[in-house]
């Protein structure tokens, strides 16, 4: 039987209890941001927020992951909840008085509150491990950001069945967005984020001077022509009840005002909300290069570099998120998505091997129109600090609703 309403409403207190601790541990770690699989300040920061409560620590082996293990009063499931560390490749310009002190880094997409969050959330939970049986598998994750971290976790043993939690029941995690209004849970079932593909074309011709393209093979013309075809391909390949984005960002030809370049380079990116249009445009975006090139005398060469797969929400899971969001938050704090959004997330490798589901936590910053805040992933992104209590809340919410006695 899930807890009852009066011992979820006080975690909003419970939450707010913790937030000094939890603006401390965000600002530390918004000050020195880290990239990509190897986090050590950011472990260790994490590992000491941790020290003085009863979890077991698990430190990655390959990566810079922390994994920490609260058991409750007595056997049961096991709940994982998420919090990804990694932070991105940007000068910040937000005039905060924490801003990033290192140069070309910053915590632009808000996994530094998530680190807090999370960290806090075990800090709550810690002190009601009599309310709850089983355990809650804390995944703190370095390289969200394109490096699969992820992926790596799972290789190491986090979701086995002999790993240090056993296989996990059920699996959570919250994405803070500076452009929803602040402490919303927006959720919803099924296609949550697309699945994100890199794509490279080099386009081979022959150079010469360009007073004579006669006398050679230039490859511009098939690279452009390879542009609007792929749109169309895009439109009349693909059923319209399958959404894709295939966006070609960078091209890059020749030297100068008089030569022909020998090689056209281009690559984008393409996104799916599922396998059956992700396969069709990978076949899609090779056969119209590859003979398009033909047409013009030239040849490509085409490289799509898999990406994080969709990020599925499972519909049981999604519902009690925003049940429970419900609960701890109100009513007015609760809104269900309309549509998946195409950002990927790595999350995604999770929920394809356990029940769960994400959902986006509203950060934005007071006195701001969600409109026009600057949104995540921008030098300028500021996020709204008082959210991360609603965070907390939310986090230890869906543990005890999962594992209560």
């Amino acid at each position: 039987m899930p807890p009852d309403v009066a011992l979820l409403t006080t975690l909003r207190s419970q939450a707010r209890g913790v937030q000094p601790r939890t603006v401390a541990l965000r600002r530390a770690l918004h000050r020195r941001p880290e990239l990509g699989l190897d986090l050590p300040h950011t472990r260790d920061a994490v590992v000491a927020a941790l020290a003085d409560l009863p979890l077991q620590v698990h430190l990655g082996r390959s990566v810079s992951s922390v994994v920490a293990v609260l058991e409750g009063a007595r056997p049961g499931p096991t709940v994982l909840l998420r919090g990804d560390m990694d932070a991105l490749p940007l000068a910040e310009d937000t005039g905060l008085s924490f801003a990033s002190e290192t140069d070309g880094a910053m915590h632009a997409c808000g996994h530094d509150t998530h680190v807090a969050m999370l960290a806090s959330a075990a800090r709550v939970l810690a002190a009601r491990r009599n309310d709850f049986a089983g355990r809650v598998l804390f995944m703190f994750q370095p390289g969200e950001e394109g490096f699969h971290g992820a992926r790596y976790m799972i290789d190491e043993g986090l979701l086995d069945r002999t790993g240090p939690a056993g296989r996990p029941d059920a699996a959570y995690a919250l994405h803070i967005s500076a452009t929803l209004p602040s402490g919303e849970v927006h959720v919803r079932p099924g296609p949550l984020m697309a699945a994100a593909d890199a794509v490279t074309v080099t386009v081979r011709g022959r150079g010469g001077h360009a007073s004579a393209p006669h006398d050679a093979l230039d490859p511009l013309p098939a690279a452009a022509a390879m542009v609007g075809a792929l749109q169309t391909a895009v439109t009349r390949r693909v059923s319209a009840h399958h959404p894709v984005v295939l966006t070609i960002a960078r091209i890059v030809a020749g030297t100068t005002n008089n030569i022909i370049p020998e090689t056209a380079f281009m690559e984008g990116t393409v996104r799916t909300l599922s396998e059956t249009a992700r396969a069709t445009v990978h076949d899609e975006i090779e056969r119209v290069c590859r003979y398009i090139a033909m047409a013009h005398g030239c040849t490509a060469e085409v490289h799509i570099e898999p990406g994080y797969p969709v990020t599925v929400n499972d519909a049981d899971a999604a519902d009690r998120v925003g049940k429970l969001a419900y609960t701890v938050l109100g009513r007015d704090r609760v809104v269900t998505m309309d549509t998946p959004i195409m950002g990927a997330e790595d999350f995604s490798y999770v929920l394809a091997e356990v029940p769960g589901a994400l959902a986006f936590l509203g950060g934005c910053p007071p006195n701001v129109h969600p409109g026009t805040a600057p949104p995540n992933h921008s030098n300028r992104v500021v996020f709204d600090e008082d959210a991360m209590a609603s965070g907390v809340a939310v986090y230890a919410g869906l543990a005890l609703d999962a594992l209560a006695k």
